[in-house]
């Protein structure tokens, strides 16, 4: 009798340890995309825009992309079917978050009643993080080689910034 409670303890034992919850570490990769998010969402959220999602697709996309601009590090546009927002800066150091951060700043430069920016300024990364009809992006962000600096990119998907409509 003993020897069956051993037995059926040992297994109740073994079911509830494989089960148990094991603290992880923060995904590195979650970390990124949020830094992206962040900025950008509380941009839509200051319009009562809904927030945009992370997309895997876009991210591979993204990714795909800043792989080929980290040989050059130019800011060439990918002329693909998303909307896209790029970013380069000199040194290692930049963030995804300093990026969107960038991006959003442009804020002050656009008029929403005459849906234009302000003369000799640039606000279309703003605009296109705040369009409308956008739901999801995903983002990338690589080190150029020989020191070149970081180049990052977030693709919008639906794309925005079309001529003569106002983003929201």
């Amino acid at each position: 009798m003993h020897t069956r409670y051993a037995i059926i303890s040992i297994y109740i034992l073994l079911i509830s340890s494989t089960h148990a919850v094991n603290p992880r570490q923060p995904d590195p990769h979650l970390k990124t995309a949020n830094q992206f998010l962040a900025p950008q969402n509380a941009a839509r959220a200051s319009l009562r825009l809904r927030p945009l999602a992370w997309d895997a697709r876009l991210e591979r996309y993204a990714q795909s992309y800043a792989n080929q601009r980290r040989y050059d590090c130019d800011l060439k546009h990918s002329n693909g079917p998303y909307g896209e927002n790029i970013f380069w800066g000199s040194g290692s150091g930049w963030t995804p978050a300093q990026a969107a951060a960038a991006w959003v700043s442009e804020r002050k430069w656009y008029s929403y009643w005459s849906n234009s920016c302000a003369e000799d300024q640039e606000c279309g990364h703003y605009t296109q993080i705040v369009w409308n009809n956008t739901e999801r992006m995903g983002c990338a962000r690589v080190g150029c080689f020989r020191g070149r600096g970081v180049f990052m990119t977030c693709n919008y998907d639906p794309p925005g910034n079309f001529i003569g409509e106002k983003p929201y």
